[in-house]
């Protein structure tokens, strides 16, 4: 899943304004009749559920139609078609400007949309520069260039739960467990190379549930798959920390995680959390039941002990987790987000 796409956006150029006069039997001395040309077309971002980042990556350059040019007897022409580019709801727009990017827009809903590039003006025709004294003008204006701006979209899903581990702890089983995604699932390293959604199904209410890819100790540096993925843990309401129960240590494992999370963003470590323990149906780790209750019971975050595979543990685990969600909900509280100053445009009505 491509996460960053720069795009460069033109709106279209206004259409001519024309010189004409009027030519007609039995009208002596016709005046100007000279039509405006057309506005150009604008460039508009909208949120859309369906739509895909990496399809953006394939074109690279939108523009939007131009304006007709005016015509004879007062027509004027035609206005150029928006240029609509459906984003994932979560993309955030920025811009480039002298001082670098500048974040113009945050797109996290159905519907919503921004002009990213506005059309030329149309020029005027000859019949708008007639007066009582210049009573056949010989003027007419050019339509005005379209504007051009260079983008930089960067996704952020939104997510209700992410699922972080490290290698081989079992997310991609966890994720099809408790929901109906079919996630990649194989017995090495780095099998999710893309973060990976599923929808959790409650009584009343779906929950959007991601899987990022395994995190490595020095994340931050680059080692393993990186911690590029990090950006989608930013808006998720609740983190679930899976790690493996054959790890010699699970507490060092838990540490590893928060302080790659610190590294990248301090403000995830205050959001809500589960630690879970999976892998509970193989006898070794069953025996290591009282050195884990030892070890996270402490912690105050919700802790279980599940297998993946087996389904030890799900319902309790996915149960508790919706009661949090729920009560996020409530309170509003997402857990804390950097203060950053936010155009959020309106859905369409």
């Amino acid at each position: 899943m491509v996460t960053i796409v720069r795009i460069v956006v033109e709106g279209g150029n206004g259409g001519n304004g024309v010189i004409s006069f009027r030519h007609e039997k039995y009208v002596p001395r016709g005046g100007p009749d000279g039509g405006n040309g057309g506005h150009g077309g604008d460039v508009v971002l909208e949120a859309n559920s369906g739509a895909e980042i990496e399809l953006l990556k394939q074109r690279r350059k939108f523009v939007a139609e131009n304006g007709a040019h005016g015509g004879s007897h007062n027509k004027h022409g035609r206005r150029g078609k928006d240029l609509v580019i459906p984003v994932p709801m979560g993309t955030m727009v920025f811009t480039e400007d002298v001082v670098g990017e500048c974040l113009i827009a945050d797109l996290v809903a159905e519907g919503e949309h921004i002009v990213v590039a506005k059309g030329g003006a149309g020029g005027l025709g000859n019949a708008r520069f007639a007066t009582s004294v210049k009573q056949a003008p010989e003027i007419a204006t050019l339509g005005e260039v379209g504007e051009k701006r260079l983008l930089t979209l960067k996704l952020n899903l939104l997510t209700d739960i992410c699922i972080i581990g490290m290698t081989n702890s079992g997310k991609s089983t966890l994720l099809s467990a408790i929901s109906q995604a079919r996630p990649k699932i194989a017995d090495y390293p780095f099998t999710t190379r893309q973060p990976v959604l599923g929808v959790m199904q409650d009584i009343k209410h779906d929950f959007v549930v991601a899987e990022i890819p395994a995190i490595a100790p020095d994340a931050h540096l680059g080692k393993g798959l990186g911690n590029e993925f990090l950006c989608h843990v930013e808006r998720t309401k609740m983190i679930v920390y899976l790690l493996d129960g054959t790890s010699p240590a699970s507490g060092d494992d838990l540490g590893m995680l928060e302080r790659e999370l610190s590294l990248y963003n301090s403000n995830l470590l205050h959001k809500p959390k589960i630690v879970a323990i999976n892998k509970i149906d193989l006898p070794q780790v069953q025996a290591r039941l009282p050195e884990f209750k030892q070890i996270f019971a402490p912690l105050g975050a919700p802790f279980f002990c599940v297998s993946a595979t087996a389904g030890c543990g799900i319902v309790e685990l996915t149960g508790k987790a919706v009661e949090m969600l729920k009560g996020t909900s409530e309170t509003g509280g997402m857990g804390a987000s950097p203060q950053i100053a936010i155009f959020r445009p309106r859905a369409k009505r």
